[in-house]
């Protein structure tokens, strides 16, 4: 819980319950945390899930890292503190979507497991899915779609994760994907399957 610098905030109580607006959508709000190292396919895979899951007749949004960073979170860089800041704002935006009922997509790197475990503490139980894309650095590395490894290892960008900077990978994710084995269609498909069966797509409408 984020301690507020202004005293005087008083907490407004929605007049529409979380359960009405649930069956309204059909579905249980639920953030799905995707985190890995950049290249392991995050934002790919959280994009297709996005398809298949609003195609299906539900209530998705994508939240992305780099998309991210161009509007609310401009202001930070990469320094741990700022790395940190970064998924603490994401995790609070992510939640009010989820007790919104919304299903919330998100897509960072994300690489202090002290971040993402705050996130999922911020989260009432079962509303935060943590999906690890577990890639290996050489396979991230030899995709490098925007160059940034290679930058990164020539010293252009320095605290880049996996390389000058760490990453620390989930202890016990809800979801493992292995994304140098599997395609991007596949991983898709077994996110959709882990929220199909365990209920978050079928409340039942008034």
């Amino acid at each position: 819980m984020s301690n507020p610098k202004s005293g005087n905030i008083t907490r407004t109580v929605p007049t529409v319950e979380r359960s009405t607006r649930e069956a309204s959508l059909g579905q249980r709000g639920v953030t799905v945390w995707f985190t890995g190292l950049s290249a392991s396919g995050k934002s790919t895979v959280a994009l297709l899930v996005d398809l298949i899951l609003t195609e299906g007749g539900h209530h998705c949004c994508v939240l992305d890292g780099d998309n991210i960073r161009r509007g609310l979170n401009a202001d930070l860089g990469f320094s741990p503190e700022d790395r940190n800041e970064n998924i603490r704002r994401i995790g609070e935006v992510a939640k009010l979507f989820a007790t919104n009922g919304t299903i919330a997509l998100t897509a960072f790197i994300s690489p202090y497991r002290s971040d993402r475990d705050r996130n999922r503490q911020i989260h009432d139980v079962g509303d935060f899915i943590e999906v690890f894309l577990d890639c290996p650095l050489e396979v991230c590395e030899a995709r490098d779609p925007r160059g940034l490894y290679a930058k990164a290892r020539s010293g252009e960008i320095p605290e880049f994760t996996g390389i000058s900077a760490p990453y620390e990978p989930p202890l016990g994710p809800e979801i493992l994907l292995r994304t140098g084995e599997e395609t991007e269609e596949e991983s898709a498909a077994r996110v959709v399957a882990f929220l199909e069966e365990n209920g978050y797509l079928s409340v039942d409408r008034p």
